[in-house]
């Protein structure tokens, strides 16, 4: 069983900055890909950021430029780096970690954007 702890959620303005952090611990052998996704009320969670085991990064559209994602292979951590937040970015935000076991997720952390 793989356990995922997502941390620095929060208020911001618009064009403010969050980092978000999630730490994998449990019964982790291999990590494949760590994700981060997002789910606004009324919408369906989608993808905003994914990184692999070597390090490459995959942004949607909506979203590229302004996040980055990060992960230290050593302490099994997932960081997302959000820059120029729109209120659009409101949302929950999930940690998602793909392994050899499994796929696992966070319980999420919100994330709103306003003034």
């Amino acid at each position: 069983q793989v356990q995922l702890v997502e941390s620095g959620g929060g208020l911001v303005q618009p064009g403010g900055s969050l980092r978000l952090s999630c730490a994998a611990s449990g019964s982790i052998f291999s990590i494949y890909r760590m994700d981060w996704y997002r789910q606004s009320p009324g919408k369906q969670r989608e993808l905003v950021a994914s990184i692999t085991s070597r390090g490459h990064t995959n942004y949607p559209e909506a979203v590229k430029g302004r996040f980055i994602s990060s992960r230290d292979n050593a302490k099994n951590t997932v960081s997302l780096q959000m820059n120029s937040l729109k209120p659009a970015d409101t949302a929950v935000y999930y940690c998602r970690v793909v392994t050899s076991t499994g796929d696992y997720w966070g319980q999420g952390t919100q994330v709103t954007v306003s003034s």
